[in-house]
């Protein structure tokens, strides 16, 4: 649970930053994620800090060419007209390996994913950031992770970081069985899939998954939630009457399911 004196995620500011990175292989996570496992001088610059942190991903023009943003004094300075971007996870830095992985849900008509499912290998790739992140103090004992398909890789991230003494509830929300994925669920990990094609999951169906959970009275918790927009309307509902402040959640909306 949370208290007005407990324990507070902490602002990290990161510098503005833009990172030149070439396409080593592309990978097939399952049927609706493709992983583009990125390499070059500059992974070495880049710091794992928080699972959820995520970079903009600068796309190249009709043309070919990309236009790149500068550092400048009070951040960057972006080319007019801005170049198309789109922000995604870093699902790993693996300085040992000189990788960095990023996972793209793909579909049909997406920027990201058209792209994703066609550039190739030796390609150059830019992005910036990180962007500021929270750190979260190990004094929260227990977390709450609730994410539809692209929070996924934060998820995955999360998991494989998370504590030896930290427990987690866990939901996640996928198109379909075939999308689910092998996380790293330790001993105090409770894991819970949905998916969108079961005939009895609606937009509310995490939410009643919320309310269906006991939360340990004894340790603090944290929520983390990212997806679908009004997938997360009932989830920011229960944060609110559970008592959740700044600070002990962070709901996210990750995209937005188009009206009609």
């Amino acid at each position: 649970m949370t208290t007005p004196d407990g324990p507070r995620a902490e602002h990290l500011e990161r510098p503005h930053s833009v990172h030149g990175l070439r396409l080593l292989r592309r990978e097939q996570v399952t049927p609706r994620m493709v992983r583009l496992v990125l390499g070059g001088d500059e992974v070495a610059a880049l710091e794992p800090r928080t699972p959820d942190e995520h970079v903009k991903i600068i796309f190249p023009d009709a043309d070919g060419g990309v236009r790149l943003p500068t550092v400048g004094e009070k951040g960057l300075d972006w080319p007019r007209p801005f170049p198309e971007t789109r922000e995604y996870t870093i699902r790993r830095i693996d300085h040992a390996a000189g990788e960095v992985w990023i996972d793209f849900v793909v579909h049909e008509g997406g920027l990201a994913s058209d792209w994703a499912q066609r550039v190739e290998p030796g390609t150059d790739v830019w992005i910036t950031g990180p962007r500021p992140t929270y750190l979260l103090p190990d004094a929260f004992g227990h977390h709450v992770l609730l994410a539809d398909h692209t929070a996924l890789p934060a998820v995955a991230r999360w998991l494989e970081e998370l504590g030896p003494t930290t427990s987690a509830q866990v939901a996640v929300a996928v198109p379909g069985a075939a999308d689910e994925q092998p996380l790293a669920v330790g001993e105090r990990v409770d894991l819970t899939w949905f998916h969108e094609d079961d005939p009895n999951y609606d937009l509310g169906t995490l939410g009643r998954h919320l309310e269906s959970l006991a939360l340990p009275a004894d340790v603090p918790t944290y929520l983390w939630a990212a997806g679908e927009a009004s997938v997360l309307k009932p989830v920011r509902v229960w944060a609110r009457k559970r008592g959740f402040a700044r600070g002990t959640c962070d709901i996210a909306g990750y995209w937005r399911r188009p009206r009609g």
